[in-house]
């Protein structure tokens, strides 16, 4: 298949075939933004997904210039130029990713405050005790199904889990929802051939939770959605329930995964924590600046013609907001190997008024996993060389495929006391099952037993 040609004035125009392709499918995102630095400044016209034009905004401060000013910058999709000229198929791939719908993410002005006054007021209800609560409770029960074998992948069996199965009980859902809603969103996002019939099961499941909230109300985020003063409808909270579900699995789990595998290999990090100079927050921090959960946020459009970075940008372009490729601007990170230490101010959950309002829940379930995991395995190891970690791009994130530990096998204890479980949510109807992702092979065992270093990096004996 031809490399599409863009019209003059498209913002795509004059950009090498490799770099448009690369976009999509590239292993080392990070040198492509340096080649696209390099070549186009702050900010790079692109290819997406092969044919759609559109602005990549490599810049720290244009990121922050996007993201706080939605007067120039609108959120709706409905306003994309090139959608409105019909030049967006109705299959392409981005199609469900960029399709209008009544939620927080794509709306300004007031309906946008009130949509998100109902999603933050009712997020911040939890408690962090409680959610570590949550957390505490999912991470033992994950820990506890390979604890006596010695071997488990961290991806598989613990980073890619652990989200949702805390985020189906803050919404609400059964306990038995859980592992079936893992399965369903995972499919749904790596658009496998079963991925339609998975977002049809979320679909569903979601739909019979709102109706059982609707009835018998909860202390939970569904209930709260719905008795919010801002009067949502009952499609609206649909959509939002689904919403924070797939952005917090989507950016909790790579979080986790990625968070582990520097704890694992990174030895500024060994250096820092055997200091006492860094604590686990901090080395999550790190990791925000360093690796974000993800590396591109879809999409911003031009409400008129304007200047961004130098580049003249016209009403109804499309602009992707590089939040990795901010991050490590040299603008403002000459020396990436300087430390961040109690540094907030990275791109990872964008700014201004679309900021992420579920940022703190996020950190709270990546900081007690890691934290219970740690504790309960204390001498961890990884099971492969670093140099053979297999990673899937996309063009919103980078995956680890997986992360094989070893440790000393240790029989499971269970998840703790019945006042530390979580009460069971109330039943729902019956709803399909999602096609299961295929298991990870995992390492050998390895039976001798090794000093526990994480004690001694975090400050223990």
């Amino acid at each position: 298949m031809s490399t599409p040609v863009p019209p003059p004035g498209c913002p795509a125009h004059g950009l090498d075939p490799e770099a448009i392709t690369r976009l999509h499918e590239a292993d080392d995102p990070m040198a492509l933004y340096g080649k696209l630095r390099a070549e186009h400044g702050s900010v790079a016209p692109v290819f997406v997904q092969g044919d759609l034009p559109a602005w990549l905004v490599l810049g720290y401060q244009e990121n922050l210039e996007v993201a706080r000013n939605p007067s120039r910058f609108a959120r709706d999709p409905r306003t994309w130029r090139v959608q409105q000229e019909g030049g967006v198929p109705a299959d392409h791939p981005l199609g469900p990713m960029l399709t209008w719908w009544p939620v927080v993410n794509f709306t300004d002005g007031p309906t946008h405050e009130r949509l998100r006054d109902a999603v933050t007021d009712s997020l911040q209800k939890f408690g962090r005790r409680g959610i570590r609560r949550y957390v505490d409770h999912f991470a033992n029960q994950l820990i506890d199904g390979f604890t006596a074998k010695g071997r488990a992948d961290l991806v598989e069996d613990f980073a890619a889990q652990l989200p949702m199965l805390v985020m189906t009980q803050l919404v609400g859902a059964p306990d038995e929802h859980g592992p079936l809603l893992v399965e369903a969103v995972r499919d749904m996002l790596k658009g496998t051939e079963t991925a339609l019939a998975s977002d049809q099961h979320v679909t569903t499941t979601l739909q019979q939770l709102v109706a059982a909230k609707r009835a018998h109300p909860g202390h939970d985020l569904t209930s709260w959605l719905l008795e919010h003063p801002s009067k949502l409808t009952e499609v609206e909270v649909l959509a939002h329930v689904r919403v924070v579900l797939v952005a917090a699995y989507e950016t909790t789990a790579n979080l986790i995964a990625n968070t582990l595998r520097v704890v694992l290999t990174d030895r500024r990090f060994r250096a820092n924590l055997s200091g006492g100079q860094m604590t686990l927050p901090d080395a999550l921090e790190q990791v925000l600046w360093d690796q974000p959960p993800l590396n591109t946020v879809l999409g911003r459009w031009a409400i008129g013609d304007t200047v961004l970075g130098g580049r003249q940008i016209q009403a109804g372009d499309m602009l992707l907001l590089s939040l990795a490729a901010g991050n490590v601007d040299p603008a403002i990170r000459p020396d990436l190997s300087d430390p961040v230490h109690g540094n907030r101010a990275h791109l990872a959950f964008s700014s201004g008024a679309h900021e992420c309002p579920g940022q703190d829940i996020g950190r709270a379930i990546a900081d007690t996993g890691i934290e219970v995991l740690l504790g309960r395995l204390p001498d961890l190891e990884l099971a492969v060389p670093e140099t053979e970690l297999e990673w899937r791009g996309t063009l919103m994130s980078q995956h680890l495929v997986g992360l094989p530990v070893t440790f000393t096998p240790k029989p499971a204890r269970g998840s703790g006391p019945a006042a530390a479980t979580p009460a069971p949510a109330a039943p729902l109807p019956e709803s399909a099952v999602p096609v299961a992702a295929p298991p990870v092979a995992a390492p050998p065992a390895v039976q001798e037993r090794r000093r526990p270093w994480w004690r001694r990096w975090f400050g223990g004996r």
